[in-house]
């Protein structure tokens, strides 16, 4: 699904030359559950940015379902984010006065999917995180926990093949943090491809290979033969 080689990824700012990415090179196959840790300035933003479609690398080479990001518009790139990608982030991004339901469908309005079709797919998503009896609740009034599992539900709506989760429990206590790793942990075991970006060792030890990022490369790849989850102490 993803097929990075010796990508690179240089800043310029007042005229300095910043390396961020030196020629990384990976691939995750539909259905991993891949963690990529790293500490901060590490280049694992920048690499998940490039992943996602929110940014271009300089150097080397990227195919997304087989697909060269060179050979792609920014309108490609969009309708690709679009429909096969799903995200969540660490501040959740969601708009407070808006209900449950409304920020799941956002997604959606950008499609061609009839309002009573878009209306089912919102129910089945938010169903799925467990949080049907808010759906019309205001998503400012939700507890942070209920926020993330409202993204993680956005994230879904589209049916997206694979789902970039970044930092998703940085802004959460351990309780509820644990309870979105175990909903990204049972997606995976339901089939979907997520990639997760984070710096703690027990957030990635859900996934079932974690790359390891410093300076700008690949410092390790392994994969994770069972999973050693400390639920008790997670976080």
């Amino acid at each position: 699904m993803i097929d990075i080689y010796d990508l690179k990824k240089e800043y310029t700012e007042e005229d300095i030359p910043t390396q961020a990415l030196r020629g990384v090179t990976f691939s995750i196959d539909k259905g991993e559950f891949v963690s990529v840790m790293g500490p901060s300035g590490s280049g694992k933003s920048t690499l998940l940015h490039i992943m996602s479609f929110l940014d271009r690398p300089t150097g080397g080479s990227y195919k997304f379902q087989g697909k060269s990001i060179d050979e792609m518009t920014d309108q490609e790139l969009a309708r690709v984010r679009n429909k096969d990608m799903g995200f969540v982030f660490q501040s959740f991004n969601l708009l407070s006065r808006l209900t449950v339901y409304d920020n799941v469908e956002i997604p959606l309005l950008y499609s061609d999917i009839p309002p009573k079709k878009r209306q089912t797919l919102v129910e089945e998503a938010v169903r799925s995180v467990g949080l049907e009896e808010k759906l019309y609740q205001e998503a400012g009034r939700l507890s942070g926990g209920q926020k993330q599992r409202v993204a993680i539900a956005r994230a879904l709506v589209t049916d997206p093949n694979v789902i970039f989760a970044d930092e998703p429990t940085g802004n959460l206590d351990s309780q509820s943090g644990l309870q979105i790793m175990e909903i990204l942990k049972s997606l995976n075991d339901k089939g979907r491809t997520v990639v997760l970006v984070t710096h703690e060792t027990q957030t990635a030890e859900f996934a079932n290979r974690v790359i390891r990022i410093k300076d700008g490369m690949v410092e390790s790849d392994k994969f994770i033969t069972a999973n050693n989850i400390n639920r008790k102490n997670f976080k």
